[in-house]
């Protein structure tokens, strides 16, 4: 391509710019518009598409800077349009969501945009709107991001290495979320010994694979009497959370507990691990006991949950 034809096409683009953003603003026009800048109306479009979002996340979409997201945000919370809070999977991160009053202002942006889009296509004839349309479309495809897919979760039996790495995290996650010691790990050592070196066929694991990769782990072991099964060595990593990942590794752990004569199911946790304790609430386990615990540091409350079949 010469460099003369590179300058005319630059040209048509800047061009078609000027000429889209000048139709952007009539349809943006009105003093009712002037409630929210074009920023916050967008903010809310984004929020309106699903429950909660995270905040990082939010500003990837939106390419915000972080201080001007907080900043944006501040406003729509303080006019009673949002919520933040920490995440109940990671309390690390912090999750929006709108409030009624944001989902009703969203609702009358989005019924006004809808009416003066559809104002503009009404100027042209069914035909010409089919190829506007199909304009778009090849512009999307080929300046859009690509679409993201959706990640494909498999659940396998261990393999050779699985148990290293499963004990592996299982030290290292539990030591930088919440200041496990080596007690800790060393229990896990135990279990994870013990499975290995104790083959039954009323026992069995399962590694979860994200894309393949690892990013998770549950098993089911032969508890302290024929009747007893124990749901053991639950891990999710950060990267599988949100994907049921950990629901669907408890399923398969119950499911298999069930269909091989056990008439009870039993695990032991820790108060701290919410998100843990909603997904075994869910799948019908109830807490049966509890007790203070300082075994691995810091001092914890160690849970009983238990599910009769």
């Amino acid at each position: 391509m010469t460099g003369s034809s590179l300058a005319e096409r630059v040209a048509a683009v800047r061009a078609f710019n000027r000429l889209y953003t000048g139709v952007i603003g009539v349809l943006d026009e009105g003093p009712a518009d002037a409630e929210y800048s074009l920023s916050e109306a967008r903010v809310l479009f984004e929020l309106a598409q699903q429950e909660q979002v995270q905040v990082t996340e939010l500003r990837k979409r939106l390419s915000l800077d972080g201080g001007y997201a907080s900043r944006l945000l501040s406003r729509l919370e303080t006019r009673g349009l949002l919520v933040r809070e920490r995440s109940t999977s990671d309390a690390r991160k912090q999750v929006v969501a709108l409030t009624a009053a944001g989902r009703a202002a969203f609702a009358d942006l989005n019924g006004r945009s809808t009416r003066r889009i559809g104002g503009l296509l009404e100027r042209f004839p069914d035909r010409d709107q089919r190829r506007l349309l199909g304009a778009m479309g090849t512009i999307t495809a080929l300046v859009g991001e690509p679409p993201h897919p959706v990640p494909m979760v498999t659940l396998r039996a261990p393999r050779p290495g699985d148990l290293g790495w499963v004990t592996q995290r299982h030290g290292e996650q539990y030591a930088e979320e919440y200041g496990l010691n080596e007690r800790f790990e060393a229990l896990v050592t135990r279990i994870v010994a013990d499975y290995a070196e104790h083959p039954d066929p009323r026992q069995t694991g399962w590694i979860a694979e994200l894309d393949g990769v690892r990013v998770g782990s549950i098993f089911c072991m032969p508890g302290a009497d024929p009747d007893l099964a124990k749901l053991r060595m639950l891990l999710l990593e950060p990267a599988a959370r949100g994907h049921g990942v950990g629901k669907r590794l408890v399923r398969e752990c119950v499911e298999f507990a069930r269909s091989h004569g056990y008439a009870r199911m039993e695990l032991s946790t820790l108060s701290v691990l919410s998100a843990a304790r909603g997904i075994y609430r869910a799948a019908g386990f109830e807490l049966a006991d509890q007790y203070p615990t300082d075994e691995f540091g810091p001092l914890l409350t160690e849970e009983i949950w238990r599910l009769e079949f």
